[in-house]
């Protein structure tokens, strides 16, 4: 069952559409991924969820009816805008945000007591928020943003700031929450961590919404048929029965086993018994392995250098002629006026 739905959500602003006919479900339990580039309309679409805004058209269901105010005491946003007022200390403002959101003090200091210790971050209660970094404000705001317990959380670009080990902890404490039967709908342009802890994605762009689905089966249905054949005997005598039935790409280094591996492109579905029976009689083989490439390469290969025209082509420097001194570097020198 779904925990939100977003049905045909339009909002402009003046001449710009910011989503157009934008629709999504949020199944309960899951990590969801909103991705796109910048200015796609992602975090337009996380605002109507919060009621920050409403949308022109369309209809945001949450729980199995249209969202209202008290609605926002279940979920929890951490923005991409950080919010933190830099002359309170981290300790009383965590408790202030703490009440906002309906906690007595009581609890919310032990639950805030909890969550330092597990971060690490025990001695910054009595700091001033404009004595930490951005990584350590962006710790406190994610304690804040799941301290109730809310049903949904919104993460705008939360790694943001973050160096790798600090990214990796947020990671695991997000995978934690699921886990405990809270549903997560992460918002960035990072494909690799859209991999790593998603479990589905929409791909907006352009104000649309351009495909829906889990992530293995988006790779796999644009996955270009990619193989990885596990096989024993000699490699010559595979590739010559391959030869003009599949495409044979580059060959993964080989481990400390009695098999190696050929990864094979088949342009289409139904060639791929036509490869199986030759490499059968060629060597001797374990099943296949589709082999999904990363949604990265998917959907943002690397571009081509393009070729420069000739007369743009950098021109070599000529040797200098034998016997005479190489060329001397050019030197900065300093110019004065009279």
């Amino acid at each position: 069952m779904d925990l939100l739905t977003a049905e045909h959500v339009t909002k402009r602003y003046a001449a710009h559409t910011a989503l157009d006919d934008v629709s999504v479900s949020i199944p309960r339990g899951s990590v969801y991924g909103l991705l796109g580039p910048n200015g796609a309309g992602k975090t337009t679409l996380i605002r109507i969820i919060n009621r920050i805004t409403a949308p022109d058209s369309g209809r945001v269901l949450f729980d199995g009816h249209e969202i209202a105010p008290e609605d926002i005491y279940r979920i929890g946003y951490l923005p991409e805008e950080r919010g933190l007022y830099k002359k309170m200390k981290v300790g009383e403002q965590a408790l202030f945000f703490a009440r906002l959101k309906g906690l007595s003090r009581r609890d919310a200091t032990q639950r805030l007591r909890l969550w330092f210790e597990k971060f690490g971050i025990t001695s910054w209660w009595d700091k001033k928020v404009e004595e930490l970094s951005k990584g350590m404000a962006q710790k406190v705001q994610f304690i804040v943003t799941v301290l109730h317990e809310p049903e949904l959380l919104i993460f705008d670009e939360p790694f943001s700031g973050f160096d790798p080990i600090n990214a990796n902890l947020l990671k695991e404490e997000i995978l934690a929450l699921r886990d405990r039967g809270a549903t997560v709908i992460f918002s960035t342009h990072n494909m690799s961590s859209v991999e790593e802890i998603c479990d589905h994605i929409t791909l907006i762009n352009k104000s649309r919404n351009i495909l829906s689905g889990r992530v293995d089966e988006i790779r796999r249905r644009h996955g270009a048929n990619l193989f990885e054949v596990d096989y024993r005997g000699d490699e010559e005598t595979l590739r010559r029965a391959l030869e003009g039935r599949c495409e044979i790409l580059e060959r993964p280094a080989d481990e400390a086993t009695a098999y190696r591996t050929l990864r094979i492109h088949i342009p289409d579905d139904g060639a791929v018994r036509r490869v199986v029976a030759p490499a059968n009689q060629a060597g001797e083989l374990r099943p296949f392995r589709g082999n999904l490439p990363p949604l990265q390469k998917l959907f943002f290969p690397a571009p081509k250098r393009p070729l420069l025209p000739p007369w743009k082509t950098p021109k070599k420097r000529p040797p200098p002629p034998r016997g005479a001194p190489p060329h001397a570097p050019l030197r900065r020198v300093a110019w004065a006026p009279d």
